[in-house]
């Protein structure tokens, strides 16, 4: 492997107890090298929680990713990664833009930006100062609907021909991900394949860092 690539974590759509999710949230930060979290609470359908639950779990969850070192962003909603305090914000194509959100939260947050599987929509993001871009989805995925399929060629392409990280998303697990690593994935977005992992969170992001180092 000729970089580094890294794990970002997403959050489980919807946290029904938030004191013991903490507990599992902990301990896979605390099993291996996680580079950030994103605080994702919505449906696959789109639909997103309310703005009292998106900052009661970033109240309880982002002294725990401090305490690990773990970057903390927010899904969509720049207004209230300020409000919580968080590292940056992660927006979509139809979320507020890159630079309303780095507008709002300063030069120093981090703003990512979902790119599907355009090159053009992620050369726009990186011209509007994104900290990174991310593709997808690379592998069928049901944390939500994607509107894309992206290629491994499509992260070979983007590290060849610019320095901006990027970020593979969609479906990925342990088993799938060496591919993605060999491509210049700088960091594998996943959800479902850690908090639904029958070992438990924190097995799954040991997995997973043996994966990486493998690749």
């Amino acid at each position: 492997m000729t970089h580094d690539c890294r794990l970002y974590l997403i959050t489980p759509p919807a946290i029904a107890d938030l004191d013991a999710f903490a507990e599992e949230f902990a301990g896979a930060l605390g099993a291996g090298d996680v580079a950030c979290v994103q605080l994702r609470l919505k449906s696959p359908e789109g639909v997103a929680a309310s703005d009292d639950d998106i900052l009661r779990a970033a109240e309880k969850l982002l002294p725990l990713a401090r305490a690990h070192d773990v970057a903390f962003l927010i899904n969509d909603r720049p207004d209230l990664a300020l409000k919580c305090g968080a590292d940056g914000v992660h927006v979509g194509q139809s979320d507020a833009s890159c630079k309303k959100a780095r507008a709002l939260l300063g030069e120093d947050a981090t703003v990512g930006v979902t790119c599907h599987n355009s090159k053009h929509l992620a050369l726009i993001a990186g011209e509007a100062g994104a900290d990174y871009v991310a593709f997808g989805a690379f592998f069928p995925t049901r944390t939500k609907e994607a509107p894309t399929v992206a290629d491994p060629a499509l992260l070979e392409w983007w590290s060849f021909a610019t320095t901006l990280p990027c970020v593979a998303i969609g479906g990925i697990t342990p088993e799938n991900c060496g591919d993605l690593v060999r491509a210049g994935a700088d960091f594998l977005a996943v959800s479902g394949a850690v908090w639904s992992c029958e070992d438990g969170p924190a097995a799954a992001v040991k997995a997973f860092n043996a994966a990486i180092a493998a690749a």
